[in-house]
């Protein structure tokens, strides 16, 4: 079987993690080429991972590469949806990390450009390939605990780093994007109608006035009844925090955590274990995991599991939720126009 010939777009942190799981952990891709437009960074990343692949400045070149037959992006948020637009007019499967878009304009002309030429774009939303939301996600839908009544879902970074650099409304567009997507993944069937949101820079209380939210709680409404809330902060002190809970009429189910593995030490200090620090390490297995369904769903023409419109629907949530913070107001999500 001919192996997928694989475009990496950003040789960043993430970018720098999916090559080396394209290169190294998935038998049915190759990783063809890789673009980054800081000079001599992807020229770095191939070294790094000693791999024979081609160089590129230009992602629109990689884009363009006949060679190529799928790409994964993982370049600054802000870019994600010209690359991702690029690829589907160029009739390539685009894998993109989240956020696909960063406005509703952008997100609409993606959905509506996959669907009307037939390119397959899934959205990095790893929550959906890890084992223990996977199987929350089956619980549910099977109906083990009844209609979901309460759902929560939790992101806490370990540390606040380069604040100073940190975009506005990324707590929004950049982290409480996943928890969104993981409440309707979580929520099977059902859509928001409702959001309301708070923020407040509580880490750098300095930045406040430079756009920086560090700390964000949003309950959200959905038509099915259910009520949920999410929260994000950038600094947990004792490490990546990664946790969803569904309450329903017949029970409850928790997924996620903070561990870094099951072991527990009993000692005269009391018990204790260790905790994950890295986001690369607490879901080093959903990362693999959903380039590795790209590849599959790619080959065998299967439908992804984290689609277009499922990212088009955490933006509105994210795009609602800043609307919020701005007014103090509830937000409708069917009677506000969100661009």
């Amino acid at each position: 079987m001919k192996r997928l010939n694989v475009g990496l777009i950003g040789a960043g942190r993430m970018g720098a993690f999916h090559g080396e799981t394209i290169a190294n952990r998935l038998p049915q891709a190759t990783l063809y080429a890789v673009a980054d437009p800081v000079p001599g960074a992807a020229e770095k990343l191939i070294s790094q991972l000693n791999v024979n692949t081609k160089a590129y400045t230009d992602p629109m070149e990689l884009i363009q590469d006949p060679g190529v037959d799928a790409v994964v992006i993982a370049s600054p948020a802000r870019t994600h949806a010209s690359n991702v637009l690029a690829a589907i007019k160029n009739g390539i499967a685009v894998f993109c990390e989240k956020p696909m878009a960063v406005n509703l304009t952008e997100a609409n002309e993606i959905v509506e450009a996959s669907e009307e030429r037939n390119v397959l774009v899934q959205v990095g939303f790893n929550r959906r390939f890890e084992k223990g939301f996977k199987a929350a996600h089956t619980e549910i839908a099977s109906g083990k605990i009844g209609t979901p009544q309460l759902l929560k879902s939790t992101t806490r970074d370990p540390k606040l780093n380069r604040a100073e650099t940190i975009p506005e409304w990324t707590i929004f567009l950049e982290t409480l994007i996943h928890d969104f997507d993981t409440l309707m993944y979580l929520n099977p069937g059902a859509k928001p109608v409702e959001v309301y949101a708070v923020a407040d820079a509580l880490i750098r209380p300095d930045l406040k006035a430079k756009g920086l939210l560090d700390t964000a709680v949003v309950t959200l409404k959905f038509d099915n009844g259910a009520i949920a809330t999410t929260e994000a902060n950038f600094q947990a002190v004792y490490g990546y925090d990664v946790r969803a809970e569904v309450f329903g009429a017949e029970g409850m189910i928790t997924a996620g955590g903070i561990r870094e593995s099951s072991m527990t030490r009993y000692n005269q200090n009391g018990v204790s274990f260790d905790t994950c620090r890295y986001d690369q390490d607490l879901l080093f297995d959903a990362y693999v995991a959903e380039l590795s369904s790209f590849v599959d769903c790619v080959i065998h023409q299967k439908p992804v599991l984290a689609t277009a419109e499922d990212a088009r629907w955490a933006l509105k949530i994210a795009l609602a939720s800043i609307e919020s913070v701005k007014s103090n107001l509830p937000i409708k999500l069917d009677q506000h126009i969100l661009v």
